[in-house]
C-alpha cells in the first residue's frame, strides 16, 4: 500500500503549450484550447471533422476529434496536413503530472452566452468553485478551477477565466466582501529535550484543478518531530462527556494500512494495486489520507477542494495548511484497466437517469469512486477518511474551542463524508449531493498534535487537552445518531503521537471511551531532518540507553513503543483498543561509519542518504528490489531495541556508505502486548 504519515503539497503544476492556434476557415488544424462551436470543421491527423456541438477542447483532457464521437462527425480523409494533438509540457516539478483520462464519451456542457451581469470580480475573493460568473470591465467571465486574484480581463485563452460574452445590461452588482481570516495564535514553545530540529516538510507538487486537468502529485509523507515536547499548557482536568455508549471490542484484531490521495501521481500507486497485489484481502481497515478542515460560514467545516498547498514551500504562508485535492479524491476518471471492477469512470449518468445532463451532479470519479470498489470486493474491509495529517491540522485548536464550533465541525464531516454530499465540479462533472454516499464507514482524526508540536501555522489553545476529550465526543455522538438512522455502526478513530509529551497533552482514558481504536504512530523517530546523525532507530521497540537520543534525558527516553503502549495502558486505554503503527519504508543517511559494532548504529552521518522522492527516505519497495546487502542487529545483542518492530536491519551501501532502517520481521513482537495489533503506514508495497 501507499502510505501517508505527514502531508504537506506544494506549488500547482502548470500546462505550458508548445504551440498556439486559432480557429480560422474550413479545414483548420484542430487545437486544445479552442472552443468550437457547433458545425465547424476542422482537419485531424488526415481526416476532416465537423463539431456536433459547441464545446471547448480543454488542453490536457485529451478530446481528439478521433476519440469523441459525441463531439465531432468524422468526416473522411481531408487534404489538410496530419496535426497531432500539441503535447502539454509541464512546468518543472519534482514529479510529473498524469494526463487525466475522461470517459469515452464525454458530454461537455455547451458554452452558454449570457444575458445579465453577475456580481463584479474581486481580486480579494476566494472563487472555490469552478462555473462561478463574474462581470469585470463590462464582460461576464467564469471560472474553469479555484482562483483568487486572477485578474479575469488579463487571464488569456489558457488561464482560469474564460471570456462568456458582453455584460448585458444594468448595474454591476457590488463583489461580495472577503472574508476576514481567524488570526492564528503562535504558541510559546518551551526548551525542546532533544536537540532534533523539527523536520520541514518536503515539497511535492499538487493538482492544478479541472478542467484542465493537470492534478500535481501530492506530498511525500513528512516525519513527526522527534521528539519536540509541545508547550505545556496547564488545563483542567476534563469531566467524563456523556456521549452514546462507548463502541465495545469488536473481539477481532485490526490490520489496517494507509492510502495516500497522492500516491497515484508519481508513485502510480492506485486502490487497483491494493487489490492485485494481495493487500487488500488481508486488510480489516484502509485510512483514506488526507482530508482537510476550513474557515467557513463563521466557523470551520470539513470540505474539499482544488488548491496547492502553500504550507508546503513556505510554513509561515498566510494561507498554509488550506489547501486540497478533490481532483485525486473525486473528480479524475479512471480508465478500465486502472479500476479495481475493470470498468472506466462513467463521464456522465445514463440517458434514462433524472440527473442526466443536469449541471448539478455527475458520478462519482477518482480514488473516492475506487474505495468504494474495493469495499464492494472485499466487503470486510472498514474505508476510514482520516481528517488532518502533518500539514492538515491548521484549524483543530480553534475548531474544537466551543460546543457550537465542535458541532459545527462534526457535522459538516459527516455531511461530506458520510452523508457524500460533494461539491459538484462542472469542469469535471463530478460530485452533487449523495454522490460520495456509502464510500466510508468512519472517521479517523489526526490533529497533529493537541497542546501544540506539530506545524508553526497551527493553531494551539491553552484548553487542547480537555477540547480533544470533547471533539472526540461530538464525533461519536453524531455519528452514532446518523448510524441509528441507517442501521449501521461507524467507526470512530485517532492516529496519535508516542512520545510521553504528547500523550501527557491528552486524556487517553477519557477520550479512548468515544474510539473503536487508537492508532498509535509508533515512527519517524529518527530520520534524515537530522542530517548528521547520529543515526538511530526510526521504530524502536524499547529505549536503549546506549542511544545518544535517550541520554538527552526529558521526554526523549519516551519515544519508543513500549513506552507509549505503557503509557496508554496507564492511563485507563484498553489493550483492545491499541493499534501498533508499523513503518513500510526506510529511513536512513550516507557517510556513515561503521562503528565498533560493525553496523553504523548512532554513528556520525555527513548527510541524508539519496532517496527517490526525498532525500533520507526509501520505498520499502524500491529497498527489496535492490537485494542489498543486509546487516541484521540480533535481538540477543540489542534486546532493549529488537528487531521486531525498531526497523533493526541497517542497509551497508557502498560507495556512499548509505545505511537505511526498515523493518524486517516487523510484526512479531506486536500481539504479544495484547494490543489489536497494527497499523501498516507504507510508502507503497
Amino acid at each position: 500500500m501507499n502510505l501517508i504519515r505527514k502531508h504537506s503539497k506544494s506549488t500547482t503544476l502548470t500546462l505550458a503549450m508548445l504551440v498556439a492556434y486559432s480557429v480560422g476557415a474550413y479545414g483548420a488544424d484542430w487545437a486544445e484550447g479552442v472552443t468550437y462551436s457547433a458545425g465547424t470543421t476542422v482537419t485531424y491527423n488526415g481526416h476532416t471533422y465537423q463539431a456536433l456541438q459547441t464545446h471547448t477542447a480543454y488542453p490536457g483532457a485529451g478530446w481528439t476529434p478521433s476519440t469523441t464521437p459525441t463531439l465531432w462527425k468524422d468526416l473522411g480523409g481531408g487534404s489538410g496536413t496530419p496535426s497531432p494533438a500539441p503535447a502539454p509540457t509541464p512546468t518543472p516539478t519534482p514529479t510529473p503530472t498524469p494526463t487525466p483520462t475522461p470517459s469515452p464519451t464525454p458530454t461537455p456542457t455547451p458554452t452558454p452566452t449570457p444575458s445579465a451581469c453577475f456580481a463584479a470580480w474581486s481580486a480579494t475573493q476566494v472563487y472555490a468553485n469552478a462555473g462561478t460568473s463574474v462581470t469585470y470591465n463590462g464582460r461576464n467571465y467564469r471560472n474553469k478551477w479555484w482562483t483568487q486574484g486572477d485578474n479575469p480581463g488579463q487571464s488569456g485563452a489558457y488561464g482560469v477565466w474564460e471570456d462568456i460574452g458582453a455584460c448585458a445590461g444594468g448595474p454591476t452588482p457590488a463583489p461580495a466582501p472577503a472574508p476576514v481570516p481567524v488570526p492564528v495564535p503562535a504558541p510559546t514553545p518551551t526548551p525542546t529535550p532533544t536537540p532534533t530540529p523539527t523536520p520541514t516538510p518536503t515539497p511535492t507538487p499538487t493538482p492544478t484543478p479541472v478542467p484542465t486537468p493537470t492534478p500535481a502529485p501530492t506530498p511525500t509523507p513528512v516525519p513527526t518531530p522527534t521528539p519536540a515536547p509541545a508547550p505545556t499548557p496547564t488545563p483542567t482536568p476534563t469531566p467524563a462527556p456523556a456521549p452514546a455508549p462507548a463502541p465495545a471490542p469488536t473481539g477481532g484484531r485490526e490490520v489496517g494500512g494507509y492510502f495516500a490521495q497522492w500516491g497515484i501521481y508519481d508513485r502510480n500507486f492506485k486502490l487497483k494495486d491494493v487489490d492485485t497485489s494481495g493487500s487488500a484481502k488481508m486488510l480489516t481497515f484502509i485510512n483514506y489520507a488526507f482530508g482537510n478542515i476550513y474557515q467557513k460560514n463563521g466557523g470551520y467545516e470539513c470540505g474539499i477542494i482544488n488548491k496547492a498547498e502553500p504550507g508546503a514551500t513556505n510554513p509561515n504562508a498566510q494561507d498554509a495548511g488550506t489547501g486540497g485535492d478533490a481532483w485525486a479524491d473525486y473528480q479524475k476518471g479512471f480508465s478500465a484497466n486502472e479500476s479495481v471492477n475493470g470498468k472506466s469512470d462513467a463521464w456522465d449518468f445514463p440517458q434514462n437517469d433524472p440527473r442526466y445532463g443536469g449541471g448539478k451532479a455527475g458520478p462519482l470519479k477518482g480514488n473516492f469512486n475506487q474505495l468504494k470498489q474495493l469495499k464492494a470486493k472485499y466487503p470486510n474491509v472498514k474505508i476510514i477518511i482520516s481528517l488532518g495529517g502533518w500539514t492538515w491540522s491548521r484549524w483543530f485548536g480553534k475548531a474544537a474551542t466551543t460546543d457550537a464550533l465542535r458541532k459545527q465541525l462534526v457535522a459538516s464531516c459527516i455531511d461530506v463524508y458520510i452523508k457524500g454530499n460533494l461539491p459538484f465540479d462542472a469542469g469535471s462533472n463530478a460530485g452533487g449531493d449523495g454522490i460520495g454516499a456509502d464510500v466510508f464507514d468512519g472517521i479517523d482524526i489526526d490533529w497533529e498534535f493537541p497542546g501544540g508540536g506539530g506545524q508553526p501555522y497551527n493553531t494551539v489553545d491553552p484548553n487542547d487537552k480537555k477540547n480533544y476529550t470533547l471533539l472526540l465526543a461530538e464525533f461519536r455522538k453524531q455519528l452514532d445518531a446518523i448510524g441509528s438512522q441507517n442501521g449501521k455502526h461507524y467507526s470512530l478513530t485517532v492516529a496519535i503521537g508516542t512520545g510521553g509529551d504528547k500523550i501527557d497533552n491528552t486524556e487517553p482514558g477519557e477520550y479512548s471511551k468515544s474510539l473503536d481504536w487508537i492508532n498509535i504512530m509508533s515512527y519517524d523517530f529518527h530520520g534524515g531532518w537530522e542530517a548528521t546523525g547520529p543515526t538511530d532507530f526510526q521504530a524502536p521497540l524499547y529505549a536503549d540507553p546506549e542511544s545518544p537520543n535517550y541520554k538527552v534525558g526529558g521526554y526523549a527516553p519516551t519515544y519508543n513503543v513500549d513506552s507509549a503502549v505503557k503509557s496508554l495502558l496507564k492511563a485507563g486505554v484498553p489493550t483492545s483498543k491499541i493499534v501498533v503503527g508499523i513503518p513500510f519504508y526506510g529511513r536512513g543517511w550516507t557517510g556513515v561509519s561503521a562503528g565498533p559494532q560493525g553496523n553504523g548504529l548512532y554513528q556520525k552521518a555527513s548527510k541524508p542518504a539519496p532517496g527517490k522522492y526525498e532525500e533520507g527516505i526509501q520505498d520499502y519497495r524500491i529497498l527489496r528490489a535492490r537485494a542489498a546487502p543486509c546487516m541484521s542487529i540480533p535481538s540477543r545483542r540489542r534486546p532493549t531495541s529488537s528487531t521486531a518492530l525498531s526497523g533493526g536491519p541497517t542497509t551497508r551501501r557502498p560507495p556512499s556508505r548509505s545505511r537505511w532502517t526498515t523493518s524486517r520481521r516487523r510484526t512479531c513482537a506486536a500481539p504479544s502486548a495484547g494490543n489489536s495489533t497494527a497499523t501498516v503506514p507504507t510508502r507503497s508495497s
